[in-house]
């Protein structure tokens, strides 16, 4: 028997559109690896009618039913009061709990109030699960053949808490084993990669199943094998699938760009720099997410004015006047100034239109300029990318990233 899930997010804001939800389609992703298919996804307000009668609808559907939201202690927060009486059961106080809160309140600095002290209470036939990240504790609910799993709205506490779900999940159920197979792509869009992989695709067997998971200027692949498909006929399909992508693929499993851009110049103990424009910062901020990147980062320079290309990087102004900031001679002499300023091995630079507005008919919105470099050579790209603005930013970033990468590789 096939094990099927129904995810409940709960909140008002979640419906008029105040906040979006990106926990259902995360959570998606997990139960999918550890064989749980998920039968439906539902988002609804802060009423204990509808909450209660999605509650018992998705009980004759599915074996497990995860839900996040609902959990705080204000009013509009119910979750847990309906889970109790959708069980018929009282609350029991939980005293450790309530003592950890007041700690977490004391080292902050605020008062805790009287309001908190619900959050130490639980429905009396809950599990805890203990949330190291927050003061809404988790619960797990066996009953009746079904899973129930409430944890708070807040991504990260949520994800936290699933660490111990998943595993006690397993447990639980008798789930398939699934192999799953992961590459990262960076260079061609999604449609370009499925053409490429198109007499692939229809040559796999019914019980390997190909997935394509599109980012802004990545690709995931990722195969999936059923039914005690080998672990070596899996691996033999993914590095066909490597072969013909090659040149796109950037590493097996789920990494990052920056992280991967991060592990090369550590391996070399070399350095990078940026300077950014239309990305403000964006690109910095990626390779600084990662731990331990002041190794290999030296700092960013973002020059979103003409006046800082010129005096910061030492655009020269005839180019800027004659090529405009955002072109290929523009960002070569910005990869040129980082260099001068930071002494870094290498340097990226990023000049574009992000939009919506500054555009023109030979530089359209979506028109970006990147250089990557060293001291011995430079190379330097135009694309073409969207009309709005944050996607513009982003695909940006993982393109100058994916630049540098492919640059560092040509010098090893």
């Amino acid at each position: 028997m096939k094990i099927k899930a129904t995810i409940i997010t709960i909140g008002d804001e979640l419906l008029i559109g105040q906040t979006v939800d990106t926990n259902s389609v995360w959570i998606g992703q997990e139960l999918n690896k550890i064989g749980v298919g998920v039968y439906q996804k539902i988002a609804i307000g802060d009423d204990a009618t509808q909450i209660t009668e999605v509650f018992r609808d998705a009980a004759q559907t599915s074996n497990i039913i995860l839900i996040t939201g609902g959990l705080g202690p204000t009013k509009d927060d119910i979750t847990k009061k309906t889970l109790a009486e959708y069980f018929g059961v009282g609350f029991t106080f939980y005293e450790t709990v309530w003592e950890k809160m007041k700690a977490i309140f004391e080292k902050r600095g605020a008062k805790v109030l009287e309001m908190n002290k619900s959050q130490a209470m639980l429905p009396s036939n809950a599990q805890m699960l203990p949330n190291q990240r927050g003061t809404a504790q988790g619960m797990w609910f066996d009953e009746n053949g079904v899973v129930y799993v409430s944890m708070p709205g807040v991504p990260h506490e949520m994800k936290h808490l699933m660490e111990q779900v998943l595993p006690k999940l397993q447990q639980r159920f008798e789930l398939p084993q699934i192999i799953h197979r992961t590459v990262m792509t960076a260079g061609a869009g999604e449609s370009t990669i499925a053409t490429m992989l198109t007499d692939f695709e229809n040559a796999l067997p019914p019980n390997i199943k190909l997935a394509y998971l599109p980012d802004l200027g990545v690709v995931k692949l990722r195969l999936s094998a059923y039914e005690d498909v080998a672990t070596e006929e899996v691996d033999l399909y993914l590095e066909q699938l490597k072969s013909i992508l090659k040149g796109y693929v950037y590493c097996d499993g789920e990494l990052s760009l920056q992280e991967v851009v991060g592990s090369l110049l550590l391996k070399q103990k070399n350095t990078l720099a940026t300077a950014e424009s239309c990305t403000g910062g964006y690109l910095a901020h990626l390779i600084t997410s990662i731990p331990g990147s002041s190794e290999y980062f030296l700092g960013s320079i973002v020059s979103y004015s003409n006046n800082l290309k010129a005096n910061l990087l030492h655009v020269q102004q005839e180019t800027l006047g004659t090529q405009g900031a955002v072109s290929e001679a523009t960002v070569i002499e910005m990869v040129k100034g980082t260099l001068q300023q930071t002494g870094a091995t290498y340097a990226v630079a990023i000049s574009g239109v992000a939009g919506p507005g500054g555009g023109t008919a030979e530089k359209p919105v979506g028109t970006v300029c990147f250089a990557v470099g060293s001291k011995e050579r430079i190379v330097s790209r135009k694309l073409h990318f969207f009309p709005s603005r944050l996607e513009n930013i982003k695909v940006s970033a993982n393109t100058a990233l994916n630049l540098v990468r492919k640059f560092i590789l040509e010098e090893i």
